[in-house]
């Protein structure tokens, strides 16, 4: 079963300095059909402006993983990282026990784009941790390239959860094929451009979850910038008395 989440569905927060897109419930935003994907509890879209940004705040027991994909972001935190990120670079910040940070842009001039998402840890009160690393556009083309992985398998970034999550490009006439193993699901955010999932097309914004599905085939792409989890299957919805 595939599941469409279209862009202009998602929850939306104008904050002047901030346009914020939340696929899933998210601070003031509540939507009990979109509360969650199984472990993926967050994917949110953002737009910051040009020396603004998120202060001093905290977080626990939760995996945040952060992809640029316009400009420029500063990440400051009280285990003494200060590093900034561009396209191409992901960052894992396990909470853990407790972690504050702060999150600008530091440019002048250009907007920052970017993707925030939080996985449930499969551990609580772990120590924090934090990592980043530069994924070149030559290991996203046309392919799904391994960026964050329960065991940092091909170079990817480690997560305390059993959970994947890929990065791709797709133009052209490019093709990626990827089988679902049995139990597992996927959720994926098209965040540039445009592409078909399994005969559906998708544009910017637009989400996909995959339930009992044998694969998933990517294809028709235009100029498409997105990422997939590869998750445990969510279960089931309570019955309603």
């Amino acid at each position: 079963m595939i599941t469409l989440r279209p862009s202009d569905e998602r929850g939306h927060a104008d904050h002047g300095w901030l346009d914020a897109r939340h696929t899933f419930s998210f601070a003031d935003y509540r939507d009990p059909r979109w509360d969650r994907f199984g472990l993926l509890r967050v994917l949110n879209q953002d737009r910051v402006e040009p020396g603004r940004g998120f202060g001093t705040h905290g977080h626990a027991d939760m995996e945040i993983v952060t992809y640029v994909l316009d400009g420029t972001l500063e990440h400051r935190d009280s285990m003494g990282h200060s590093q900034t990120m561009r396209n191409g670079e992901v960052q894992v910040m396990s909470a853990g026990s407790g972690v504050t940070h702060s999150e600008v842009n530091p440019s002048p001039d250009d907007e920052l784009h970017l993707l925030q998402m939080w996985v449930s840890p499969e551990q609580p009160g772990t120590a924090p941790r934090y990592d980043q690393k530069d994924y070149p556009r030559a290991e996203r083309r046309g392919r799904l390239r391994l960026v964050v992985s329960p065991d940092g398998a091909d170079g990817s970034l480690e997560i305390g959860q059993d959970a994947r999550m890929y990065a791709g490009l797709l133009d052209g006439d490019e093709r990626i094929a990827q089988p679902l193993a049995p139990g597992r699901a996927a959720w994926l955010h098209v965040a540039k451009g445009g592409l078909t999932l399994n005969d559906h097309a998708l544009r910017a914004g637009d989400g996909a979850g995959l339930v009992d599905e044998p694969g998933l085939d990517l294809t028709a792409g235009d100029d498409a910038e997105f990422v997939l989890w590869d998750l445990p299957r969510p279960a089931p919805a309570p019955a309603r008395s």
